[in-house]
């Protein structure tokens, strides 16, 4: 008993030492992605706004691809929620120790209130419950159920076991899943997809607030459109983490996007996969993957086989698709 007790206490004790690790290996290298971004406005203080962004790209592409390399040459790895946190943290810094001073109060406490709440919702997606099926679970004997008899479950209280998708990411079902998101290190499920969005329009809301600020910040010091010898370290990390700032909020912009689409017509991430063209129409690849979306269209006569086309069952219009959307995943 006394054995089996140490070994669990030293499983503790390795798993506890490899997420200080991994913690640690994020701290570093988000300090080296953001001070290798200051290069950027430090050489080039009189280039363009497209030139700076496409320089540090460029930047962050050869650092993720040395860190990468060094990682391995160590043997441990980033955590993704490490480095989003430490990214938020180091941006939120820049702001109060240097940019702070150029905003006025009301607008400051306002941010510094964005920041505060963005923290506290990504520490909340972390511990969520997605949508578990656990074991024991009525949802898990149904699941075992229609998996042992081959067929789908049809009737109405168990139209949203259908949506019950495999995470081969957290090796479990999630009920109503969508996605599992590394950066938040959980799946995106039923129960915090709404959550998930909250969080992205927080992130969106924020890093567009720091933009207006810095660049607020950035002409009251004259800093954009300086010379070499007058951008110091403290304007380029006001200028860098403002470029940083720019390219979240394009990417960003563009998954929010994705996902409104997602919910005004019904259909999961993983239901699509990857984008087809058939009949002209935009089609989710990974239908085929789920009877539901199949729609079979019986054969002509003297036609010797069967068409099987997509047909979303899950969409009811765009109204009633957010409507559901906010009461089954709120």
């Amino acid at each position: 008993m006394q054995q089996i007790q140490d070994q669990r206490k030293k499983k503790v004790l390795v798993s506890c030492f490899k997420q200080i690790g991994r913690c640690t290996v994020s701290c570093i290298l988000v300090l080296l992605t953001q001070f290798a971004l200051t290069l950027v406005p430090h050489f080039f203080p009189a280039s363009s706004l497209l030139v700076q962004l496409t320089l540090s790209v460029v930047v962050l592409v050869f650092v993720l691809g040395l860190g990468r390399w060094c990682r391995r040459i160590v043997g441990v790895y980033a955590s993704a929620p490490a480095l989003v946190f430490f990214n938020l943290i180091f941006i939120w810094a820049v702001y109060i120790f240097i940019v702070r001073q150029a905003i006025p109060y009301f607008i400051s406490i306002v941010f510094n209130i964005e920041v505060t709440l963005l923290i506290l919702g990504v520490c909340s997606i972390l511990s969520s419950d997605p949508g578990l099926v656990t074991h024991g679970s009525s949802d898990a004997n149904k699941l075992i159920e229609t998996k042992a008899f081959g067929v789908e479950a049809h009737n109405e209280g168990s139209a949203l076991l259908k949506r019950v998708r495999y995470c081969k990411s957290c090796k479990a079902y999630i009920k109503g899943f969508d996605h599992h998101c590394p950066a938040f290190g959980n799946c995106i499920g039923q129960n915090n997809y709404v959550l998930f969005m909250i969080l992205l329009a927080g992130f969106l809301t924020t890093e567009a607030s720091y933009i207006v600020c810095s660049s607020q910040f950035s002409r009251g010091s004259q800093i954009l459109g300086g010379t070499w010898f007058e951008t110091d370290l403290a304007g380029s990390l006001v200028v860098s983490t403002m470029l940083f700032s720019l390219l979240q909020v394009i990417w960003q912009g563009v998954f929010f996007t994705w996902h409104l689409y997602c919910i005004c017509f019904n259909i999961r991430t993983d239901e699509w996969e990857r984008i087809g063209i058939e009949y002209s129409a935009l089609y989710p690849i990974n239908w085929k993957k789920y009877p539901e979306f199949q729609f079979v269209i019986q054969s002509q006569p003297g036609e010797s086989f069967t068409r099987v086309m997509f047909k979303n069952p899950y969409d009811n219009g765009y109204l009633q698709n957010v409507k559901e959307f906010l009461s089954v995943n709120g």
